[in-house]
C-alpha cells in the first residue's frame, strides 16, 4: 500500500521536476505554525516561477491548506498515524479535545517519520530543499539521509528564538532570574539592553530540566540537535525589527556559515500571488467590516487570544466587564463556543465565534489598537497595521514577545501575568485591571499613547518596505533561494 497520496494544485508532479528547482515544505500541524508556511510557499511561488513548491499536509489538514495555496504550489498528504488515545481524525492541534493530549499528539507526529523518507524516496532526484518546522526533528536525518539540506522554521522572532536558546545552554542564568525575586536580569549573549523577568521564561523552559514532563521529554527525544544541525533557519521577520538578534541566534546553529534567513512578514511577502488566501479574506461572514464602517477612526478596540490557550469563563466574564467599562467600542473574537457574554455587554460591544479577517480588521481605519495573546503572528499583523498591541501573553515564548513589542519596541502596554497566563489554572484578572490597561492602549492623545502608534507606525513602514522590490526581506528570499542553489550540486557530492 502506498504511504503517500499526492494531490497537485495544477502544476506539474513534483516527482517529474529537477531537484534543484524543488522545494519541499512540511509544517507542524498548529494553524500558528502552519499559516506562516503555507504563506511561505506562496511568496516563493510568486517570486520564484522557475520553482516547483511541494506542501505536505494529512488528510484533516488537506482543505485548511488547500484554500490558502496559489495553483501553483503542489500537495502531498502523509497519512495521519494512529496513536490512541488520541481520536482518529485528530490532526492539529486545535481539535485537540484536551490539553493533555498535547503530548500524545507531539508522539503521533513523530510517528510520520516513515511515510515522509517513503515520500523523498520516490522523488527523481533530492529536492533543492527542505523547509520543515523544528517540532517535527525527525525530517532533519530524513532529509539528509535523502541528500537533502533541511531549514529549519520556528514561527517565532529572532529575538525570543535566540533568548529561548541562551536559556537552554546557560540554565544557571534562568535558575538565578527566578530566584532574583521578579526584577530584570540579562540574558547571557544577547544586546546589553535585553533583560527579562522570570514571569517572561517559557514554561516549556522552566520544565526543561524534568525528566518526567512529556513535552520536555519530546523535545528532548525526538527534537534534539536536529535544530542545530540544520543547514540554516527560516524567519517570520524582518531586519529592522530583528536584525540585533540575528548574530545571537545564528550562534547556535553548528553547520558551518549556517544563517537565519528573515524573510517576512510572509503574509505581505505572499501578496503578489493572486491566490485563494485572498478570497479567504474577503470572507467576512458576521459582518465585521460593516460593522467597523459605522465606527469612528480609532474608536474601536480589537480583541482576540488566538486559537491554542483555554479562556476560563470567569476570565471572559471579567474581560467583557473591563471593555464596557473602559468606555470603548469593541469588537472580540471569542473561541469557547459555551461562555454566555454578561447582559451588560451593551451595543458598543460586539462578539464574534466564528471566522474574522483579522488583518483585514487590523487594518480598518476604525481600530485603534489590539488586545492580543501576543502571538508572533498577530503580533506581526498589528505591526503591518499599524496598531499598538495591548500584550496579554499566555502561553509558549508570548511573554518573550510582550517583551519584545511593547517594552523594547515601545509599541504597546501590558497586562503581567505569570507563564501560562490565563491559561494557568485559578489566575483572573480582573475587571479593573483590564479596563486601565484598555483605556491605556487607546489613549491616542497621551504623550504614552502618542509614543506607542509612532513606534507602530514605524513598524508599518518598515515592514512594508522590507518585503518591497530591493526590500531587506525580498533580497534574502532571492539570496536564499540563489545560495541553495549555487550549493546543489557540491551538497550532494558529499551527502
Amino acid at each position: 500500500m502506498a504511504t503517500t497520496t499526492t494531490t497537485t494544485n495544477g502544476g506539474a508532479a513534483a516527482a517529474n521536476v529537477s531537484g534543484r528547482d524543488h522545494v519541499v515544505i512540511f509544517p507542524f500541524m498548529a494553524k500558528g505554525h502552519t499559516l506562516p508556511l503555507l504563506q511561505f510557499a506562496t511568496a516563493l511561488a510568486a517570486h520564484h516561477k522557475t520553482l516547483h513548491v511541494t506542501v505536505l499536509t494529512t488528510p484533516a489538514n488537506r482543505a485548511f491548506a488547500a484554500g490558502r495555496l496559489p495553483p501553483s504550489v503542489s500537495l502531498v498528504e502523509l497519512p495521519f498515524p494512529s496513536l490512541p488515545p488520541l481520536p482518529a481524525g485528530v490532526e492539529s492541534t486545535d481539535a485537540l479535545p484536551c490539553p493533555s493530549l498535547y503530548p500524545t499528539f507531539l508522539r503521533a507526529t513523530a510517528l510520520l517519520r516513515d511515510p515522509f523518507a517513503d515520500y523523498l524516496a520516490s522523488l527523481a532526484s533530492p529536492p533543492l530543499a527542505l523547509v520543515s518546522d523544528f517540532f517535527l526533528g525527525f525530517t532533519r536525518a530524513a532529509a539528509a539521509d535523502a541528500g537533502v539540506r533541511r531549514v529549519v522554521f520556528h514561527g517565532m522572532s529572532c529575538f525570543s528564538m535566540a533568548v529561548c536558546k541562551a536559556l537552554i545552554v546557560n540554565p544557571d542564568a534562568a535558575a538565578g532570574g527566578v530566584t532574583s525575586g521578579g526584577d530584570p536580569f540579562r540574558v547571557p549573549g544577547m544586546p546589553e539592553h535585553v533583560e527579562i523577568t522570570a514571569d517572561e521564561v517559557p514554561d516549556a523552559l522552566v520544565k526543561f530540566g524534568d525528566a518526567n514532563d512529556p513535552v520536555t521529554r519530546f523535545l528532548v527525544d525526538d527534537v534534539g540537535f536536529s535544530d542545530v544541525l540544520s543547514w540554516g533557519v527560516l524567519v517570520n521577520s524582518f531586519a529592522a525589527l530583528d536584525e540585533a538578534y540575528v548574530a545571537p541566534l545564528e550562534s547556535f546553529y553548528q553547520v558551518p556559515g549556517a544563517r537565519a534567513w528573515l524573510v517576512g512578514p510572509l503574509f505581505l511577502a505572499a501578496a503578489g500571488d493572486t491566490s485563494e488566501l485572498e478570497q479567504e479574506e474577503e470572507h467576512d461572514p458576521d459582518g465585521c467590516l460593516a460593522w467597523l464602517d459605522d465606527a469612528q477612526p480609532g474608536s474601536v478596540v480589537y480583541v482576540s487570544f488566538g486559537t491554542q490557550a483555554h479562556i476560563s469563563n470567569a476570565q471572559l466574564d471579567e474581560i467583557a466587564h473591563g471593555l464596557v467599562q473602559s468606555g470603548h467600542r469593541f469588537l472580540w473574537a471569542v473561541r469557547s463556543d459555551t461562555w454566555t457574554p454578561p447582559a451588560k455587554v451593551g451595543p458598543n460591544g460586539r462578539v464574534v465565534r466564528g471566522w474574522v479577517p483579522q488583518r483585514r480588521v487590523l487594518a480598518h481605519e476604525a481600530v485603534g489598537g489590539f488586545v492580543s495573546h501576543c502571538g508572533w503572528n498577530s503580533a506581526m499583523e498589528c505591526l503591518t497595521a499599524g496598531k499598538p498591541i495591548l500584550a496579554w501573553p499566555m502561553i509558549a515564548e508570548q511573554h518573550l514577545n510582550a517583551r519584545h513589542v511593547a517594552n523594547i519596541l515601545g509599541a504597546g502596554v501590558r497586562i503581567d501575568t505569570k507563564p501560562g497566563g490565563m491559561a494557568a489554572a485559578g489566575e483572573v484578572v480582573g475587571r479593573a485591571d483590564v479596563e486601565e490597561k484598555v483605556r491605556a492602549l487607546m489613549d491616542a492623545e497621551g504623550e504614552a499613547g502618542r509614543k506607542m502608534r509612532a513606534r507602530a507606525a514605524w513598524a508599518q513602514r518598515e515592514a512594508k518596505s522590507a518585503v518591497g522590490e530591493g526590500g531587506a526581506s525580498r533580497v534574502a528570499l532571492r539570496e536564499l533561494v540563489d545560495e541553495l542553489q549555487r550549493t546543489y550540486v557540491q551538497y550532494l557530492s558529499i551527502s
